[in-house]
């Protein structure tokens, strides 16, 4: 087996506000296929496993009795926990817990989902723990999405660009462990569920165009593990500077385009 790749557990701190308002809302289609495809029953319990600030916990809600969203960060359940009461959603239980210590009781979630966050696991541990946490039958979703500066458009090849130099101005290169992607590639996220004991259904794949401002983009950055605010520090008026610099020659109107690629990769504990 593969070695495992290790992140560190704050890499998020100080992101929760960013993130909430500028990460982009998974596809209704990708859900709407999601729950068709893992034949929830209206009245289960759903686990929402490194949820960010709910971005699939929110929109799954209506249909499960009982939700819980589960971070590693306080400022992301934080998050979560205000816009529940906000929303007056009182069935979504909150909880600050990484994947690898969660006590949760077995036999006990009808579908789990875990966005853009399984590669940053323990993933042979976790796909255990996941095992005996869903009820025989219950699903298990892998989902995520594309980051805009991964594509072929000359501006997201000019972003990328841009991330990497000021990564290694910032001498922040290492939020990101070496090894990643090859570790993937050695013992892929579908091999990992079947070792644990899963039955993998298969990918669902969908696309959808998004326009973003100079303002969403810099906001988006600021989400992240690589260049939050807490490694842009008093550098962010010059790092907005530069990028608006580097991207506006690539827009006529300060918009930029891409496709954007979503998906769910699902598995199922045997009946």
């Amino acid at each position: 087996m593969a070695e495992e790749i290790h992140f560190a557990t704050d890499l998020y701190q100080g992101t929760a506000g960013y993130y909430d308002r500028y990460r982009l809302p998974y596809p209704a289609a990708l859900l709407d296929y999601l729950v068709a495809a893992s034949q929830v029953s209206g009245g289960g319990r759903l686990l929402d496993l490194a949820c960010g600030t709910g971005q699939l916990a929110f929109p799954l809600s209506p249909h499960f009795a009982e939700v819980w969203a589960v971070d590693q960060e306080r400022d992301m359940v934080a998050t979560v926990r205000a816009k529940a009461d906000a929303a007056g959603i009182k069935a979504l239980r909150s909880v600050v817990s990484s994947a690898e210590t969660l006590d949760a009781p077995p036999n006990s979630f009808e579908l789990a989902v875990i966005g853009n966050a399984f590669h940053r696991l323990d993933r042979d541990l976790v796909a255990r723990r996941m095992l005996d946490w869903l009820a025989p039958g219950g699903h298990l979703a892998l989902c995520w999405s594309t980051s805009p500066w991964v594509g072929t458009e000359d501006w997201q090849r000019s972003l990328a660009a841009t991330l990497n130099r000021w990564q290694q101005q910032l001498s922040a290169e290492e939020r990101i462990p070496a090894g990643l992607d090859q570790a993937r590639r050695d013992l892929p996220d579908a091999d990992v569920l079947a070792e644990a004991g899963f039955e993998v259904v298969g990918r669902s794949a969908f696309t959808a165009e998004h326009s973003w401002t100079l303002e969403e983009l810099t906001g988006h950055i600021r989400s992240t593990s690589f260049l939050p605010p807490a490694v842009l520090d008093d550098h962010g008026a010059a790092f907005d500077a530069d990028l608006a610099a580097t991207l506006l020659p690539h827009s006529a109107d300060g918009i930029f385009t891409e496709t954007v690629s979503s998906a769910y990769d699902l598995a199922r504990k045997p009946a």
